[in-house]
């Protein structure tokens, strides 16, 4: 009993604040249970398409392929494969996690995976576009230079901060 309340701590606490609002405030408990379904129901349409392309993904790909486009030796390509996916993409990063998931079972290097998130993260053409129209091209471009470096940056110095031991168990657990 307490593991599992260990391990769910956090929503048992937010399911008695839940209550409490209910109790002293039912029209504003109302609103948020409202708030929440809305939300649910978004998350799950959401992620729905996200986990079916994950799905063929992890079916169609071989991972031989995978690991001559975003493998160890992929070089300079995998880098720009790994950019080019990050940046296209326009879907909330917890669904990128599955994708990065896949990518880590299909033998991708760390680093293109590493790459493939913070470009998601930070350098979306979307984005870009967004901030050209509202900020200028010369900020948008001094921005995406840096943030372009930095990416490249973080993902190959957290790789090489990376034992061989821990990319091991990265991968172990990926499969």
């Amino acid at each position: 009993m307490k593991k599992l309340i260990g391990k769910y701590w956090f929503l048992i606490a937010v399911v008695a604040a839940n209550l409490l609002v209910l109790i002293y405030n039912p029209q504003l408990e109302m609103k948020a249970l409202n708030f929440t379904g809305k939300n649910f129901l978004n998350f799950l349409f959401m992620l729905t398409p996200i986990f079916i392309c994950i799905g063929l993904m992890d079916v169609w790909i071989e991972r031989d392929m995978m690991i001559k486009i975003m493998g160890e030796k992929s070089g300079l390509k995998g880098v720009l494969v790994a950019l080019m996916l990050g940046m296209i993409t326009a879907v909330p990063l917890y669904a990128l996690l599955p994708v990065a998931g896949v990518l880590l079972k299909k033998g991708s290097r760390i680093s293109n995976i590493l790459i493939f998130l913070c470009a998601s993260a930070s350098i979306r053409i979307p984005l870009l576009l967004f901030e050209i129209s509202s900020l200028g091209w010369k900020f948008t471009f001094v921005r995406f230079g840096l943030n372009f470096v930095v990416v490249l940056l973080i993902a190959f110095m957290v790789e090489k901060l990376l034992s061989e031991a821990d990319k091991k168990a990265m991968y172990d657990n990926a499969d």
